[in-house]
């Protein structure tokens, strides 16, 4: 399936990109205001590569954790624009986003 693939490759993309945004922004001065930052990026990368597995093995809850995913990853994308003069979360904002999007198309399939 074409969304499916396409899902799993967004939750892939989210999920490093989330580990290496939590990565630069330890890497940051003021790291304490950054704090809800890093825990959403750790959550939202755990939570992706959860649902890419599942997914990929074809379970059949993959798209239950696809819901959740989705909400991971706005959660995750509105923190990081918060902090959108770091290129690092600006960039995590937009992938997040994207597979929020992918995941919400996983559920409208589900659905139909």
């Amino acid at each position: 399936m074409k969304i499916m693939k396409s899902c799993i490759e967004a939750c892939t993309a989210c999920a490093i990109e989330c580990q290496h945004c939590a990565t630069e922004c330890l890497k940051e001065s003021d790291i304490k205001s950054l704090a809800l930052c890093i825990s959403l990026d750790r959550e939202c990368a755990v939570t992706c590569m959860a649902a890419a597995q599942l997914m990929a093995m074809g379970g059949d809850n993959a798209t239950l954790l696809c819901q959740a995913c989705a909400a991971v990853c706005s959660a995750c994308a509105a923190e990081c624009e918060r902090n959108n003069e770091l290129d690092h979360c600006r960039h995590c904002a937009e992938v997040c986003r994207n597979c929020a999007e992918e995941c919400r198309s996983m559920l409208e399939v589900s659905v139909s």
